[in-house]
């Protein structure tokens, strides 16, 4: 079952088309990663996705609901209460420390819980590091504690836009290795990447040329044509 569908999705901006014609749909419990060339569209799709933009045609279906046409109010309540965010250059607050960065996003959806944020730091190895501030932490630590903060909801959608792109090798990994296991409990996740070895963790890799899919991979081989 399709827990997002993009139904005929276009976007333009003046005489620029970013996105067009767009179908695509994403199943419950898929790992899906969006590639494509700078100015592909990539970033469109991930704020359309995301409810952060909408589209100038067609459909978003969220869990059987058409959010296209919801207003901006709307949507920031369906991303606050159905999507994580997680983001490459992390929108940490500088002055709270990794526990309250976690705890400012229950603010926002129900009520703060300082133990359940501290169980979300420990699911992603940070629970020792809660009370210190961005400035204090590693790339890696940091973008850990976006991974917990996006978690911390339970958001039916994970979408994470070059979650890798500002980390070494070695954090890249211990990133990857969280999806995998979010992926393994039965989470959705779609990654924006352009990194292929990043792609090739997720079940298919929608790769998007001039606002176009062109095409769909699946396990190293096509599955739709141009």
């Amino acid at each position: 079952m399709d827990l997002l569908e993009l139904r005929g999705i276009s976007k333009i901006y003046g005489n620029l088309k970013a996105l067009r014609d767009i179908d695509l749909g994403v199943r419950q419990g898929e790992w899906l990663a969006i590639m494509g060339p700078s100015g592909s569209g990539k970033t469109t799709m991930m704020n359309i996705i995301g409810c952060m933009d909408k589209p100038s045609a067609g459909s978003v279906i969220l869990d059987g609901v058409n959010i296209s046409k919801e207003s901006a109010k709307n949507l920031t309540t369906i991303r606050r209460d159905k999507i994580g965010l997680i983001f490459q250059q992390f929108h940490l607050v500088n002055y709270l420390t990794a526990l309250e960065n976690v705890m400012v996003a229950q603010y926002y959806h129900s009520m703060p819980d300082e133990k359940e944020a501290l169980a979300a730091l420990e699911r992603v190895g940070l629970a020792a590091r809660a009370k210190h501030l961005p400035s204090q932490l590693s790339g890696g630590e940091q973008q850990r504690v976006c991974i917990a903060r996006a978690l911390i909801n339970y958001p039916m959608l994970i979408l994470a836009d070059e979650p890798t792109g500002n980390l070494d090798e070695a954090n890249e990994k211990i990133v990857i290795d969280i999806f995998k296991q979010l992926h393994a409990e039965g989470s959705t996740i779609i990654v924006v990447t352009h990194d292929p070895e990043v792609a090739e963790d997720a079940e298919r890799t929608v790769v998007l040329e001039h606002g176009r899919i062109s095409r769909i991979v699946k396990n190293n081989k096509d599955d739709t044509k141009t």
